[in-house]
This record gives structure tokens, sequence and C-alpha cells, in this order.
């Protein structure tokens, strides 16, 4: 009776019904679904058309429109935003030969609208593209019941205390398996770089990585792999939530960890390079607190308690092996004397374009302070 009641009623139709439909023949048309991300900063729409043979590159997709007054994007008086194609995927709810396509939104004058903040990224990467920098971003989330509670917990109280749940094995320790493995299938399917996942410390909280991946490239692959999770879970009725921390009390909240390295760092002798980044970041902690999260930080305040596997929000600290320190050096990177370090700072809701563009404005650009620098000029 509680499982019932925690999915969705589009959850309970039949699937199998739905797959007879999906294989039928399309006699060389295909089907495009254009993914972009909305007013909110957070949240993913998606609308499908037809186009009359596969596109094998980008370029081969056409610019489309939408409703930007719907999305919170746009007022009703002038509504119309530009859907730009910037990365294509394989549809893995559509099959062969249909595509999803990640897309930039710009407004009527052409302009990027306010959430699109892949615009600066890519320009940013572009100037620092000789420095060939890496990310891996670690995507942790909840999942949730139709009704807001998290999935499989008890109806009316809470699972044992934290302990058996990470990396956990067994009915009573993890919930939702199936949806992770799934959307780990579709990930590969599609071609986006997803490169492991497992069960995380609080029970029905998850982790994907996405990565290795270059400049710009890191945000196209983690928001069409959000996209995905959403769009699995919608299937089996429950829903994935980035809140960075759905739980009060006790539970371990969700960040999204941000792997990083540049050339110099990959090669012998890189942890010098490592530790001037580090020194860097140190002296521009307010600036990528601000950027972590859509809030300014007001949601990674709730999280980043010092408690809980996080550092504090207003202290930045750096460690090997730390997993309660700003910035972690792996300990096998200390050992070598070359790799990456990881920023545990941002939250599991922020936009991987703004991490990684406020990552290499620091550590690369050598930028200081609160402000950053428009490039727009050269």
């Amino acid at each position: 009776r509680a499982v019932a009641m925690s999915v969705s009623h589009s959850s309970r139709l039949n699937k199998l019904v739905r797959e007879q439909y999906v294989r039928l023949p399309q006699d060389g048309l295909v089907q495009v679904t254009y993914v972009w991300i909305d007013g909110s900063g957070e949240g993913v729409r998606c609308k499908s058309r037809t186009l009359d043979k596969e596109p094998k590159t980008i370029e081969d997709v056409p610019e489309w429109n939408f409703d930007g007054s719907s999305t919170a994007q746009a007022e009703g008086s002038n509504s119309d935003m530009f859907l730009v194609p910037v990365r294509m995927f394989r549809d893995p709810f559509c099959l062969d030969p249909n595509k999803l396509v990640l897309c930039e939104v710009l407004k009527y004058n052409r302009k990027p609208a306010e959430t699109n903040l892949r615009h600066t990224c890519k320009k940013v990467m572009d100037l620092v593209k000789n420095s060939h920098p890496w990310f891996g971003m670690e995507q942790e989330y909840t999942l949730l019941g139709i009704n807001g509670h998290p999935y499989g917990w008890p109806d009316n109280g809470f699972p044992g205390p934290q302990g058996p749940y990470y990396c956990g094995v067994g009915a009573d320790k993890v919930y939702g398996r199936d949806i992770v493995e799934s959307h780990y299938k579709a990930c590969l399917y599609a071609g986006v770089k997803i490169c492991g996942t497992n069960a995380e410390v609080m029970p029905s909280q998850w982790e994907f990585q996405v990565g290795p991946c270059e400049g710009v490239e890191m945000g196209d692959h983690l928001w069409m792999a959000r996209f995905i999770l959403h769009r699995v879970c919608e299937d089996f009725g429950v829903v994935a939530t980035l809140d960075p921390k759905p739980m009060t009390g006790n539970w371990n909240g969700a960040g999204c960890h941000t792997n990083y390295s540049t050339e110099e760092m990959r090669r012998e002798g890189g942890l010098k390079h490592i530790e001037a980044a580090i020194e860097k970041l140190s002296k521009r902690h307010d600036y990528h607190i601000c950027v972590y999260d859509p809030r300014g930080g007001r949601d990674n305040s709730r999280r980043l308690t010092g408690h809980h596997e996080t550092s504090n929000i207003f202290e930045f600290s750096a460690g090997v092996a730390n997993r309660g320190a700003s910035i972690r050096i792996p300990r096998q990177v200390g050992q070598d004397g070359y790799g990456y370090f990881e920023d545990r700072r941002p939250a599991a809701n922020c936009d991987p374009y703004a991490v990684t563009e406020a990552i290499v404005r620091t550590t690369v650009l050598n930028e200081t302070g609160v402000e950053t620098k428009d490039y727009a000029d050269h």
C-alpha cells in the first residue's frame, strides 16, 4: 500500500503497450527532442519535432523557439525565445535514429537568457583551451515518492541511522536501484560520459559521476545526464531532487563534488601546480560560494555546516584525503606528485557551467575578488 501511494499515476500505465509503438518503423523520419534549462536555473524542459532525415552533426539540427512566458524566461507580450542546438545525443527513450539535443536559450534580441550560463562558460573555456582543463563531477541526488517523502522510508518515521547505506547491498539498505541502473544504461546509450554510480550515505540518496570532460563539454554532459535522470524517474513514477539538504537533522546533504586538473597538473611534478591553484582558490572563497548554488550560497548554507562530510561555508580549508575540507587532494595524488584535486563545495543543484567557469577564472585566468572580468572584446 505504501509503495502504491508513493508513485505517480502515469507510472502505473502498461509500459509494454508503449513498447509496441516505440518500435514501429519511421520511414526515414527522425524525432528530435530539444532540451533546455528553464528560468529557475535548475529545471529542464523539452519538446519534440520531426526532421525529414537523421542529423549527423549538431549543425544539421535547426534552431527552434518556445514560449518563454511559460518557463519564467520572458513576458507574455514578447514571449518567443530561441533554442540554439549545441550538443546532440542518441535518444534512449525513443531509440535510434532519434536524438536528444541540448540547446542554449537566447532572448528575442539574440542575447543569452539570464539562466543561459553556458554562453560565458564557453567563452572562458575557449580562452584557456591550451591549458586543457579536465573536469569530473559527482552528482548526488535523492529519490522521493510523489508525496515528497524519501522513497522507501517508513511512512511515519525514519530509517535506522546512517552507516549501512553507503555503497550498500540488500533490500533493507538500498531503495530504487532499478532507477539507478536504468539511468546508467540510458546515459551510456545516449553517449553521455557517465563513468560510475553508487548508493550514498543517506538511504534513498544516490550519486553518479560524469567525466572526464574538457571545458564546456562538462556542463553539456551533466545537464543531459540530469535530464535523462528526470525522464527515467518519470517512467518509474518517482522524483529525483537535487536539493542540497533534502532532510533536516542527522542526515547527509547532497553535493556535486567537482574534480579538476589542467595539463600541467597531470604531468609529473604537477602537485606544485595543484597547490598553487588551491592557494588562489583560498583567496576567493566568497566568490565561489556565491556561484556554487543557484541562490548565491543560501542553499549551500543548509548543507555546508562542517558536519556530515562537509566543510564550514564560512571557512576555506584543504587537505589530503580530507572529506571535511573545502578542497580534497586524493591520497594517491599526494603520493604520485601529480593528478587532480576535488572541490567539495558545489551544491547538488549547482549549474555545472557556473562551477567550471569559476574554477578556471580563478586558477588559470588569475582573477581575484568577487567581480568577474568580461572577455567579450578579446
